[in-house]
């Protein structure tokens, strides 16, 4: 027993000398706690949305104070045009727009029955689905806090038009989500590891003494998973078009180009967890689980960003991901040009350039 003891002992004196894995221990329990507890949620809030309102009427006005007064809706502003309404949808400054007609008034009091419309940006089905879900229960208790007895005496009457998707398909929203993880895995994931297997082998030090220049090595490393990247991309594209039935309303070379723009800073993400780590299980387990969940919790794939703390908000903002799966759908699904993801694209090429930076700097540093 003595000496059974003394074996765990050394264990736990070869854990205690590793920091990184005590950190990895101790720590990664807790950040995945409190953002799986904070990020994962279904309950949608502060969702902004515009109305407008042909009506003016007191039941028209006091029914969109109830609305912007739920904890569910934000009201960003008054429409007067169709054109207008779709202009804000294509901003992304709203996600559901309140249509009262001129007749909503006199229709609710003299037959007791008007007809609203409710336009929601269904891109993402599951979010429209329960923005559409809220507005309805609000409206039914605006109806049944018109009358003291707890009847009915009015009938409003809704059509819900769900804007970019109208079957309300859940391909919609996935398939550009998806597209950004499995880019984000395959080139940071595979570049790190294709360079950390080199210098674990000793292999990178016989490359080094050829004439060609260390960054163009390290580059090269590069290429061919730019290459692979862009076929999947074209085989997702293919496959979500004629198997999935989504439609590619954009320009597809805008997509090209946006994709190739993610690629390239996801492979200098790559690069940079190369230099970085010594080992290929240590890269394997930065880029796949220090990258996956994020990507997956954090980018909007699943869960909404606006819904999360301010922290976790911020830390979203770092993930390319996140700025990619926001203009693949401007583009794929809302038809939208580069005018409209331009920021988008800055914001990623910048991520590149400053990645790339610092890969090379520490590479020289340590080669």
């Amino acid at each position: 027993m003595v000496r059974f003891s003394i074996f765990v002992k050394k264990e736990f004196l070869h854990i205690f000398r590793d920091v990184r894995t005590m950190l990895l221990l101790l720590a990664m329990p807790m950040i995945q706690l409190i953002i799986f507890g904070y990020a994962i949620t279904n309950e949608i809030k502060n969702t902004p949305f515009a109305v407008w309102n042909e009506s003016n009427c007191n039941p028209a006005t006091q029914l969109i104070q109830k609305i912007n007064g739920s904890q569910y809706f934000d009201l960003t502003g008054y429409y007067t045009s169709v054109g207008e309404i779709n202009k804000a949808f294509q901003q992304g400054k709203i996600k559901m727009a309140v249509i009262i007609p001129n007749q909503f008034g006199n229709d609710l009091f003299h037959t007791g029955k008007a007809d609203l419309q409710i336009i929601a940006d269904a891109s993402d089905p599951n979010e429209a689905s329960a923005v559409t879900s809220y507005v309805q229960q609000i409206i039914m208790q605006f109806q049944q806090e018109s009358s003291p007895e707890k009847t009915i005496p009015y009938a409003i009457r809704q059509e819900v038009k769900m804007l970019y998707n109208p079957q309300s398909e859940s391909a919609y929203n996935f398939v550009p989500g998806i597209m950004g993880l499995v880019l984000m895995l395959i080139c940071s994931m595979m570049t790190s590891i294709s360079i950390v297997r080199e210098k674990e082998q000793g292999t990178m030090e016989i490359l080094l003494v050829s004439p060609v220049k260390p960054i163009f090595i390290v580059l090269s490393k590069a290429v061919p998973y730019f290459l692979i990247a862009m076929i999947d991309v074209i085989s997702i594209l293919l496959l979500s078009r004629f198997l999935l039935h989504v439609p590619i309303e954009g320009n597809i070379f805008l997509i090209l180009l946006l994709c190739m723009t993610f690629t390239l800073s996801a492979l200098s993400l790559g690069l940079l967890i190369s230099s970085i780590t010594k080992t290929q299980q240590a890269a394997m387990l930065i880029s796949g689980i220090g990258l996956m969940l994020p990507t997956i919790l954090l980018s909007g794939l699943i869960f909404q960003i606006e819904n999360m703390p301010l922290i976790l908000r911020l830390v979203s903002d770092i993930l390319p991901a996140k700025w990619f799966i926001t203009a693949i759908k401007d583009v794929m699904i809302k038809g939208l040009g580069f005018t409209a993801i331009w920021q988008e694209c800055a914001i990623l090429t910048g991520m590149t350039v400053f990645l790339l930076f610092v890969s090379i700097k520490r590479f020289k540093n340590r080669l």
